[in-house]
């Protein structure tokens, strides 16, 4: 599948995130909103990143 496709189909998934992919070939994450102190004290993360798309969805799922 293309870099493309994966990103769409990531960011259709994951409406509440801004995806992208670095220039070093990580995949990230970041929320559209700031999170809270709970929310951050529970392990949640304004940003994440990944070796791959599959390990990007699989994190971004732990945080919702």
């Amino acid at each position: 599948m293309s870099f493309d496709r994966h990103l769409a189909e990531i960011a259709r998934e994951f409406p509440h995130w801004t995806i992208w992919r670095s220039d070093a070939g990580r995949w990230w994450a970041t929320r559209h909103h700031p999170i809270s102190a709970a929310q951050r004290e529970a392990g949640c993360a304004m940003t994440i990143d990944a070796d791959d798309p599959d390990g990007l969805r699989d994190q971004l799922r732990d945080q919702e």
